[in-house]
């Protein structure tokens, strides 16, 4: 049987990130991928000119469109602007979507520094869609910005906020440490039963790390349609994802954060 994810997410017109490059990590996973566009950014590697949010009723429209004829295995959900497009993803998903894995992905700024959704939509992403996700994966700075704190530091900080999270009310939670500092990149995966997992990769020198939040995920979301535990589909994402940057300088694309190569394995 084939496995079908959806990733309910934003435009990026320069392919790096968003459903792009959940499309892309899907299709290099053997995922079939059907999407969902909330919002089409005029973006490049450099940084984000504009955005044009997509009314709340077409997202909806988009989500009845897939659930009605597609089987879903995974959900992965990137960018969210506005309170009234998490609210509509939000109902939608409790329609369609229950016992179906959701990763989420709070995504909040590009990786040129440009800010991606309203502060109001913030609260929202948090109370109404957050635990209706399997697993929520906040980078350092959005994990601080969920919670009104400041940014970890130490991975012991990094441990505490995703345990706040889960009091918050997120099944589980994979907070990313790549913004953070040190020869690795340490992930740690901590669950609602109390298991914290680490998973670390050596850090790459590299500028070329655009989409990589959106890509990790979307790895996490076609591990989970494939039928794969979570800590098995996390593990397996990440291995990816530290392949894809460890590749992209091989593949140079635009003047600023180039995106990553998804394709590795494929084009060797």
């Amino acid at each position: 049987m084939t496995a079908i994810a959806v990733t309910i997410a934003g435009s990026d017109s320069s392919g790096g990130a968003g459903i792009q490059a959940d499309l892309k990590t899907f299709a290099a996973l053997r995922v079939y991928g059907a999407s969902v566009i909330t919002a089409v950014t005029a973006q490049n590697t450099v940084g984000v000119q504009g955005i044009h949010d997509v009314p709340a009723e077409v997202v909806a429209a988009q989500i009845e469109s897939i659930f009605s004829d597609l089987t879903v295995g995974a959900v992965k959900i990137g960018m969210l602007s506005r309170p009234e497009t998490i609210a509509a993803v939000v109902e939608a998903l409790q329609r369609h979507a229950v016992g179906i894995p959701v990763v989420l992905d709070p995504v909040m700024v590009a990786a040129s520094g440009d800010r991606l959704i309203s502060e109001e939509a913030v609260a929202a992403l948090r109370d109404s869609l957050m635990p209706l996700a399997h697993l929520v994966t906040p980078n350092l700075p959005e994990a601080a910005t969920l919670l009104g704190e400041r940014e970890a530091v130490h991975e012991n900080e990094a441990v505490g906020q995703a345990r706040r999270l889960l009091e918050r009310g997120a099944r589980a939670v994979l907070i990313k440490g790549g913004h953070g500092e040190g020869q690795e990149s340490v992930d740690h995966l901590l669950s609602r039963d109390g298991t914290l997992r680490r998973f670390a990769a050596p850090r790459i020198e590299t500028r070329n790390t655009h989409g990589t939040g959106c890509t990790l995920s979307a790895a996490v979301a076609a591990g989970l349609a494939r039928g794969q535990p979570l800590a098995e589909a996390v593990g397996a994402a990440k291995a990816y994802v530290t392949e894809a940057i460890r590749a992209a300088d091989g593949v140079p694309v635009g003047r600023g954060h180039g995106p990553l190569h998804h394709f590795f394995a494929q084009w060797r």
